[in-house]
């Protein structure tokens, strides 16, 4: 259970490192959700993981620690507050610029005149 838990880990922070490289704006959106999404599940593990443990203390000697499960809805709050805004961002440069180039390297190639194009950028 703790290495696909611990794959699963590796493979969200993977792509979504792989994803925020990108050169469009989607992708990098999607990146910083998965990396997101990675953190999250690295941070639940943190409160051991039990199958069938009590939330509170109880009856039972296992239970689950509250702490990183608060954490956890507390980042997942804010990663979807976070996401919603990024893509307002995103979606005002498209009006704006009618690219979605994160480093403003195509608009910019488009200003330049013909004669110029062996410009270094």
């Amino acid at each position: 259970m703790e290495l696909v838990y611990a794959l699963t880990i590796g493979a969200l922070t993977a792509s979504g490192v792989y994803l925020l490289l990108r050169a469009r704006t989607f992708p990098v959106i999607v990146g910083l959700t998965l990396l997101s999404y990675g953190v999250n599940l690295f941070l639940f593990s943190t409160g051991r993981l039990v199958t069938g443990g009590q939330p509170i203390l109880g009856s039972t000697d296992s239970y689950s620690d509250p702490l990183p499960q608060a954490l956890v809805l507390t980042a997942i709050v804010i990663g979807f507050a976070m996401t919603a805004f990024v893509v307002v961002l995103a979606l005002r440069k498209q009006a704006d610029h009618h690219d979605d180039h994160v480093d403003g390297r195509e608009s910019s190639a488009r200003l330049l005149p013909e004669d110029e194009e062996d410009y270094d950028r």
